[in-house]
């Protein structure tokens, strides 16, 4: 059967045709193995498609299926009739079985498509290949049949081509898919298109061109955006790495779980490399076939061979298209998938990191949340650029292998000379590549440094705005950037410049020796067969050599990231068993929920002493715990231990259910207020109410601009310290929670407003009556309502028990209460005043003999307790939002631009950059490419000069012309890159950093409070690092780039003018796809780089909350909303990367028609008129260039575009409508000034921002030289804004101030701010020593700073510290090493060191503890500040009851105005209902 029935036997190449096959080799193995593979595939996905049910089809979808099956039958019963003339009838044909295997083949595919179509959502790969090859192999076998003998096979022509026919007619049908019509019910609207895109969709990304069509002609959003597979989602990504990271190291676990798709992406690399390769081979061929073509038509021919045949030059022609566009496919193919890894590696990071980041021991919170964000967006996004050019370090030296053999076989052992000089530039290589890696870690420190320095003045904006410190913070950060960083710049420039002269030389080096020796040595000719294809394979060479460097460079990087991220991965963790958490449902009344066995506890775990030490301490349900003690004696350490933040020595510690925790300084989410307070939870209103009401927020609601849906600024910016105590407090008693953890949360709220919260909330009548309570507290008003109180000195529990034992025993607890109600300034915390009435601040005293309420046994009271005590049901987590739901931007949203860059901005950065350094790069580069076609038009006359002659005789003047250009070309491209790096790049680095510094620093305080700080650290970290690094190396390479494909377009033009006529279309082809291109790509890489904001942003917030997050046990949502941030990025980027591979596919399929065209006219022009091969040679070597050219020039010219939106995020930044100026020029100020203190407010009017409504009305105030002056009033009032309008950090709207006379609207902002002093309510610190943070300008000396530190009782402490390094002591980031009152007094110490003639304090003693107020009360009265005028905010009345005067502040208007004693005298005023409430009326 399997005989065959032709002369010419199983031969494949036939003996009697010219450029023909055999028909046994087409009907035996072609056509048999054809059949043989389709019908297995379709047994087999047959089989398996039958075991999963059938999905829903609509009607059309049912029509197409049945048009499908019946050409299919059509096909199946015309092979039939093939195969029953060949038995019955015993036509001749070569081979029979290949009739009868064609039958069965076409029921395997009728199969195949019925159970493809009904249980598949993508038409089958396997038929959509197969028809194709399968018409091209008829086409072979009909041109056989036809030159063979037609009449003997016409019937089996026919009835082949028929059945071909049918089934090529199935296979368009098959193109459209079986969900050509429907959104498949399992799917989104924003389902992946990939999942129903077919082979050819997946192959061309014609699945994007829906969204590119869209692109060109609006502008796109988020919306129009396809989702991520389900399997690329961060959750589950990150799962996979953390399941890999218990046994692995970093590294390997990264293999593990991403490495799959990129160990096939490395075999689809190696593949495109091996076709890559053929076309110079294919070009070798063509060329010895044109040679051979002119030889027989011009001289004698050899009759023994034969003569070439028309056709061959052709088929040559239609190969090197084919394997160009096969070369794309695979190439593009490999970039997705590469680029998907990038993506999931940089997604597994950041939940990873993220996830770390909420179990961070407390000995590595010295790294700084500026570190950790960069760890985030640097290192993670240099993993991720390493996963797209980290497999060029196995395909570099593959190609260069593939290189090597080729080259051997075209020129000898000569191009061994060649691996000579490689070998010897691989050392030097790594040479350069090792001082690159010391200079690239350099520069993260550097970067670091200065990221550092940029977060703590974000962190501390307004301390830096009212001590004026603008200049000395502005110096610190240049220091940093200029004379590191940028120096580092500079010295890097220069060694990426030498090492870019150095990979663009050695190929043409390479090439120059190799020519040189062949032709020395050789006796063959150089011809241009030999010398093109040559040229050709060290063109492909420069590709992998060029890449080498950057390849290594970015693999170094990537080691020093993955060396940084696994020391951060492995940095040590809080301890797991610091305490024992017990989840229950109910507690019983009276039941344990806390208790601490003689436990000691240290923030650090190498610390020498504990920080609490032998702690006996037990809470049952609804109990009331008073914790006090001095500044730093452990209040607040005794609730982080607790809460499990702080290492457990001994003993141990467990708690009962939930906790709740409001720390001291309240951490306030960038999102609305109800979501501050429901904190996750569901929203359930009547008890919402309830604890809005209980806190005091409903009049706080009244005043915000959404009432509760007022979007509060990042750290609640835009609150008073008031309404964040509340908020905070709210959000714990809303979690309704078995242990409540207040820590000095009634510091920072008015008097009257702590008692309504007491009664209401804490105390045994409020709504957490049933739960365990422990309140930490300066204040001793409430102190009989405790059932136990606590007392701690140097972390020791030093008292314990309830009010009446420890009253009755001479102790620190009673010395406390009992100085503060019998001494002379009696009642200091006792004077809590009440206010009853609604919130336009009208005063009901109450009556004296109510305030005790506790022992009140009344019926309606202990209703009232009763119905407090039924415990609310425990609230249930809300349901997460999905991806989609825009994440809060903040009160602001970033700036966007859409449309074209404009071009203001290339002109912006060209200025910044230098116009004539920029002007000489163009001209060298243009200098450079037309050296190198000079060169290539020297090896072209060369050519032509050995094929005439015969020989290699005469080559001097040619190889020494050669020679000469290419060093020219070396040598320009050197000073190209020189000119762009060291000239350009480091001039805009400086210029863009600088004008955006000087912009942040200068814009108002408003602007801060709008702007997120993760926003701004991503401006000056990614965005800086672009204008760094980037910008100047995409900006050259696009116009090389674009030199490169004119000096195409000119060879081939001149050389085939006709090929000119397939410009017109091309161009028109690639310029359309370049228009839908830039627009798409635009938008997607802007939509990228916001979606990435909030990623940081979200970030570096939840690292300031981490206590309260830990506390409220809520790791999982705050990670699944980070999780949820980096799915809405992936959304964007993925899109951004598909949009390139399917610009890369339809530009290189414009590059293989050039080549094929360029061909196509070579065949033509030699069988009409001849042409030389040297010329074609020239020609072909451009044109198989143009397709990289072409791309790269695009993908350059997109790399611009998107990169410069870095600039034009920059410029914005810089337009920030700043502030006042620092300096009058004009304006001088006398020195020194003030001198008396005198202030006065004339008609004086302002509000926070032109939108907003007044907050201060017509102010009338002459405040006397030396006057102290105390202002009160409740929250919201206005008594802040009146501070905030004397440092001019809101300008008035109308009327103004004088200080001693001078109008301080008149003179600069710096001279008014550092000529009067503040101590501002919440203390800002920043990184660095205790001597930068009392003075950081450096004005003062040592003996100064002690005196300052002594009088704010804080030298001791200072001495006492273990290191003993005193005013070299380091302070963490955000003062995090002291306590709150500590760090209350060091800003007091910042006032009493400046020595000013005005001093504003604004609650500036809320946190201290009442001895150390007492203290400072003493200080302030004392001589220090006798000639010094003193504007005191205060929540506790007796620090201001001995002013001279004291101001009552309503509703931003002056209720009051008087002395004290004269106040007091009218029983009608506010001030007089306030202090009876104080009980200091019965002392005055």
């Amino acid at each position: 059967m399997s005989s065959c029935n032709d002369l010419e036997g199983w031969n494949a190449v036939s003996q009697l045709r010219s450029f023909d096959t055999t028909p046994c080799f087409e009907e035996g193995i072609l056509f048999s193995s054809l059949y043989a593979i389709i019908f297995l595939a379709g047994v087999f996905r047959t089989l398996s498609a039958c075991l999963s049910p059938p999905l829903n089809r609509t009607s059309k979808s049912l029509w197409l299926l049945r048009g499908k099956i019946l050409l299919l039958v059509l096909a199946l019963f015309t092979s039939l009739t093939n195969l029953i003339l060949a038995t019955l009838l015993h036509e001749s044909v070569p081979l029979l079985q290949s009739y009868i295997l064609e039958p069965i083949a076409i029921l395997g595919i009728a199969f195949l498509t019925y159970y493809n179509h009904t249980r598949a959502r993508n038409s089958s790969t396997a038929l959509l290949i197969y028809w194709p090859i399968y018409t091209l192999a008829v086409l072979i076998w009909v041109r056989t049949a036809v030159t063979k003998d037609l009449n003997l096979f016409r019937l089996p022509v026919a009835l082949k081509c028929a059945a071909g026919g049918f089934g090529l007619l199935s296979f368009t049908l098959e193109c459209i898919g079986p969900e050509f019509d429907q959104k498949s019910e399992h799917s989104s609207s924003h389902e992946s298109p990939v999942i129903t895109a077919n082979i050819f969709g997946i192959w061309a990304f014609s699945w994007m061109t829906p969204l590119m069509r869209k692109g060109a002609s609006q502008y796109i959003s988020e919306a129009d955006l396809p989702n991520v597979k389900p399997q690329d989602e961060c959750d589950n990504l990150g799962h996979r790495l953390k399941d890999a990271l218990k046994t692995h190291s970093l590294w390997k676990s990264l293999f593990i779980a991403y490495g799959k798709t990129y160990a096939f992406a490395a075999l689809l690399k190696l593949l495109s490399d091996c076709l890559s390769f053929s076309q110079p081979q294919l070009l070798r061929m063509l060329l010895s076939y044109i040679s051979a073509y002119q030889s027989s038509r011009l001289g004698p021919w050899n009759v023994e061979t034969a003569k070439p045949h028309p056709l061959e030059g052709f088929v040559y022609a239609a190969l090197m298209f084919v394997a160009s566009t096969g070369q794309t496919v695979i190439l593009n193919q490999y970039f997705q998938r590469a680029f998907e890894t990038g993506m999931r590696v940089r997604s597994g990071l950041v939940d990873v990191l993220y996830q770390k980041a909420l179990i961070l021991s407390n000995d590595e919170l010295d790294r700084t949340s500026g570190d950790l964000v960069n760890l985030m967006s640097v290192d993670a996004t240099r993993l991720q650029d390493f996963c797209q050019f980290g497999l060029i370090s196995i395909s570099g030296p593959f190609q260069i292998i593939l290189a090597f053999v080729s080259l051997y076989n075209l020129l000898g052992w000569p191009a061994f000379v060649g691996v000579a000089i490689m070998v010897f530039s691989v050392p030097l290589n790594t040479f350069i590549a090792r001082i690159l890696k010391r200079m690239q870690q350099e520069q993260m420190k550097n970067r670091d440094k200065r990221t550092r320095l940029m977060s703590e003045l974000l962190a501390n904006i307004k301390s830096i705005k009212l001590y004026g410190w603008e200049f000395a913070f502005i110096r610190k950060i240049l220091q940093v950037r200029n004379e590191q960083e940028l120096v580092m710049l500079k010295k890097l420039g220069i060694v990426t410049s030498l090492n870019q002269m150095l990979w663009g030389g050695i190929p043409l080096l390479v090439a120059f020796s190799s020519f040189a020796v062949a032709a020395t040595v050789s006796s063959k000719p150089l011809t241009s067969d030999v010398i093109f294809p040559a040229i050709s394979l060290f063109m492909l060479l420069q590709f992998p050599l060029a890449m080498f460097s950057q390849v290594t460079s970015n693999v170094i990087e990537s080691i020093v990231s993955i060396q940084r991220l696994s020391d951060y991965l492995n940095a040590s963790q809080l301890q797991p068993d610091a305490r024992k958490a017990i989840e229950t449902l109910s507690i019983a009344n009276g039941q344990e929920v806390l208790s601490i066995k003689d436990a000691d506890f240290s923030w650090s775990r190498t610390a020498v002493q504990p920080t609490l030490e032998g702690v006996n301490f037990s809470v049952r349900k609804g109990e009331l715990i008073g914790v006090f003690g001095k500044v730093g004696c452990g209040k607040t350490s005794l609730l982080s231990a607790i809460i499990g933040d702080m290492t457990r020595r001994e003993g141990e510690v467990l708690v009962r259910g939930t906790v709740a925790y409001a720390s001291q300084n309240p951490w306030i989410l960038s999102a609305t207020v109800r979501e501050n307070i429901l904190f996750s939870h569901e929203y359930d209103e009547s008890f919402y109410n309830m604890v809005v009401e209980a806190c005091a927020l409903a009049p706080d609601f009244v005043l915000l601009p959404q009432g509760d849906a007022t979007e509060v600024g990042e750290k609640g910016i835009t609150l008073s310290g008031g309404q964040r105590a509340r908020i905070a407090l709210a959000r714990a008693v809303y979690a309704r929670a078995d242990l409540v953890l207040l820590d000095d949360c009634l510091a920072a709220v008015d008097s009257h407003v702590a008692r309504h919260i007491f009664t209401q909330v804490i105390g045994p009548q409020g709504l957490l009556a049933s739960k365990a309570r422990i309140l930490v507290t300066n204040s001793i008003a409430f102190v009989q309502q405790f059932d136990r109180l606590v007392y701690l000195r140097r972390g020791i529990i030093l008292e314990s028990g309830d009010y009446t034992s420890l009253m009755a025993v001479e102790g620190e607890v009673s010395r406390l209460i009992y100085s503060r109600s019998h001494g002379s300034t009696s009642s200091s915390g006792t004077s809590t005043p009440y206010l009853i009435g609604d919130a336009s601040g009208s005063v009901t005293p109450i009556d004296e003999n109510q305030h005790n309420v506790a022992e009140d046994k009344s019926p309606v009271i202990l209703f009232e307790k009763l119905r407090r005590q039924t415990s609310f049901s425990k609230p249930k987590l809300a349901v997460l939002p999905s991806t989609r739901d825009s994440v809060s931007a903040g009160l602001s949203q970033e700036h966007k631009e859409q449309g074209r860059v404009k071009v203001a901005v290339y002109m912006e950065y060209i200025k910044a950059a230098s116009k004539t350094a920029f002007g000489l790069f163009m001209l060298v580069t243009v200098a450079g490419q037309v050296v190198s076609v000079s060169g290539n038009f020297a090896l072209r006359a060369w050519g032509e000069h050995n094929r005439e002659t015969g020989s290699n005789d005469g080559m001097f003047k040619y190889i020494t012309a050669y020679g000469l250009l290419s060093l020219g070309q070396v040598l320009l491209s050197g000073a190209a890159a020189i000119l762009v790096w060291v000239f350009c790049s480091i001039r805009s680095a400086r210029q863009l950093h600088d004008n955006m510094l000087d912009g942040l620093v200068r814009a108002p305080l408003s602007f801060f409070e709008l702007t997120p700080t993760g926003r701004i650290l991503n401006l000056f970290s990614r965005d800086i690092y672009v204008v760094d690094g980037i910008l100047a190396r995409v900006i050259s390479m696009a116009f090389r780039m674009f030199v490169a494909t004119c000096s195409i377009i000119v060879v081939i033009g001149s050389s085939f003018p006709l090929f000119l006529l397939a410009v017109a279309p091309l161009g028109w082809f690639y310029l359309t796809v370049m228009k839908y291109y830039l627009a798409t790509s635009r938008e997607l890489k802007r939509l990228d780089a916001v979606s990435r904001s909030p990623i940081f942003a979200w970030f570096s917030e939840s690292l300031a909350g981490l206590s309260t997050i830990r506390a409220f046990n809520q790791q999982s949502v705050f990670i699944a909303n980070n999780q949820r941030r980096v799915d809405r990025n992936q959304i964007c980027y993925l899109s951004s990367v598909s949009v390139n591979r399917w610009l890369s596919i339809r530009l290189e399929f414009v590059g293989a028609v050039i080549i094929w065209v360029v061909a196509t006219l070579a065949c033509v022009a030699l069988t009409t008129t001849g042409v030389d091969a040297g010329l074609v040679g020239l020609v072909l070597a451009y044109a198989l260039n143009a397709t990289s050219s072409l791309n790269w020039l695009v993908r350059a010219a997109s790399e611009v575009e998107q990169n410069i939106v870095s600039v034009e995020r920059i410029l914005h930044q810089t337009e920030i409508q700043p502030e006042a100026p620092l300096e009058h020029a004009d304006q001088a100020v006398p020195q020194p000034w003030p001198t008396s203190g005198a202030v006065e407010f004339r008609q004086y009017s302002t509000k926070y921002r032109p939108e907003l409504d007044l907050v201060l009305k017509k102010i009338n105030l002459n405040i006397e030289p030396s006057e102290k002056i105390g202002i009160v009033g409740r929250t919201g009032a206005g008594k802040s804004s009146l501070l905030l309008a004397l440092f001019r950090i809101i300008e008035p709207v109308e009327g103004t101030i004088f200080i001693d006379g001078v109008d301080i609207t008149k003179i600069g902002l710096h001279d008014l701010r550092s000529s009067i002093s503040i101590v501002p309510q919440t203390p800002d610190l920043f990184e660095g020593t205790l001597r930068e943070n009392i003075d950081p300008v450096g004005e003062y000396n040592d003996a100064d700073i002690w005196d300052a530190l002594a009088q704010v009782h804080l030298k001791q402490f200072v001495e006492s510290l273990p290191d003993g390094r005193g005013l070299d002591e380091p302070v963490r980031e955000g003062g995090s090493s002291l306590s709150s009152g500590q760090r209350q007094l060091l800003c007091f110490a910042r006032a009493l060191l400046r020595k000013s003639k005005v001093l504003v304090l604004d609650e500036a003693t809320s946190a201290v503890d009442l001895d150390t107020d007492k203290a400072i009360q003493d200080i302030i009265r004392g001589p220090g500040f006798k000639d010094v005028t003193i504007l005191t905010i205060a929540h506790r009345l007796n620090t201001i009851i001995d002013s001279d005067r004291v101001l009552v502040m309503s509703a931003g208007e002056v209720a009051e105005y008087d002395a004290p004693e004269k106040l007091l005298e009218n029983k009608d005023s506010i001030f007089y209902s306030l202090a009876t409430d104080a009980g200091l009326t019965t002392i005055s």
